[in-house]
């Protein structure tokens, strides 16, 4: 700690508070500890942290799957945010099973510090926490829980999609996946991505949605594109609410020679690595997992040491749209 101290030119007792989470440090003192521990990869001795202060230094994720990318890709930016405050992370798959839920849940307070949820199964039983809990890009019913939460804008990503079908001149798009970015409605298209089609010209009863499961793959998508080839042939662009499945989508197309984006135009979500090495390279939503670690952590972070004790807090997180080969381009 010494070291830490001397690296970020402040007092032992000042990191001694920013990694007990203590409250009234200015945030540039902060920065400068959070820095400093970085650097020099410092960790705290947690024995002797939890004899002093009562707390683990332990932050448990709880997380719906790791073999699902976008899942492995939010919880390596949440380990790493809470690796760099000096704290340690705890990854524990729940494999949609409520029961493991309810078990890492029950370990709060004697084996965690907070928990973070990322994804939850439909049924999940809403149990009030030992510990504070943050929500993670979490679409379950636990949306409506009394903790603090983190998501994306997919209001805006509707937007952004919208806008961007229209500039390409897509007019007949279909949504591939479980809803369109959130909260679908009984025929599959979400209420937020429906206005904004209509706001820029598009007839939202056009759309053909494809439902398909939370955890769809790359196999789903290539099945899907195919279905909606058959059931819907005036289809010209496939909204898909993953990269896993827009990348399955693309295969499918390319098995049966349809040209994107020539033919159809495809858009995922999640900017994983796979889609700018695809081919056709793919056009997709970035909801920046490390934008939404950061106040994640942050939110738990001002739970567990005390200095946030009012009602539940959320926050919005931005989007971006990487435009790439699969929509860009002559039909």
């Amino acid at each position: 700690m010494r070291d830490v101290a001397a690296y970020a030119g402040v007092s032992v007792k000042t990191v001694s508070r920013v990694v007990n989470g203590e409250p009234h440090i200015r945030p540039e003192t902060q920065r400068q500890v959070q820095e400093a521990i970085a650097t020099l990869d410092w960790r705290p001795n947690s024995a002797a942290r939890t004899l002093r202060t009562g707390r683990t230094g332990i932050v448990g994720i709880c997380v719906a799957g790791l073999r699902r990318p976008f899942l492995a890709a939010m919880v390596e930016a949440l380990v790493s945010e809470i690796d760099r405050r000096g704290l340690r992370a705890a990854v524990e798959p729940t494999h949609d099973d409520p029961e493991r839920i309810a078990q890492v849940w029950a370990a709060q307070g004697r084996s965690f510090d907070g928990v973070l949820m990322v994804g939850t199964p439909a049924g999940f039983t809403w149990h009030p926490p030992r510990g504070p809990v943050v929500l993670v890009d979490d679409g379950s019913p636990l949306a409506t829980a009394e903790v603090d939460r983190v998501d994306p804008d997919r209001d805006e990503a509707a937007r952004l999609i919208a806008r961007h079908l229209a500039v390409m001149g897509r007019s007949r798009p279909a949504v591939l996946g479980a809803d369109v970015l959130a909260r679908p409605a009984a025929d599959g298209v979400s209420a937020p991505f429906a206005a904004s089609l209509e706001a820029v010209g598009i007839d939202p009863s056009g759309v053909h949605a494809q439902l398909l499961p939370l955890a769809a793959d790359r196999e789903s998508g290539w099945q899907a594109a195919l279905s909606v080839l058959e059931s819907a042939p005036e289809t010209d662009a496939m909204v898909c609410t993953s990269d896993e499945v827009a990348l399955g989508a693309l295969a499918g197309l390319a098995s049966v020679g349809v040209a994107v984006p020539g033919r159809v135009a495809v858009l995922g979500y999640g900017n994983l690595e796979d889609g700018h090495l695809s081919t056709p390279t793919l056009t997709t939503v970035d909801p920046d997992p490390a934008h939404m670690a950061r106040a994640a952590v942050e939110l738990l972070a001002e739970r567990m040491s005390g200095r946030a004790t009012g009602p539940p807090r959320r926050v919005i997180t931005p989007v971006n749209l990487i435009r790439r080969e699969s929509t860009l381009g002559g039909r």
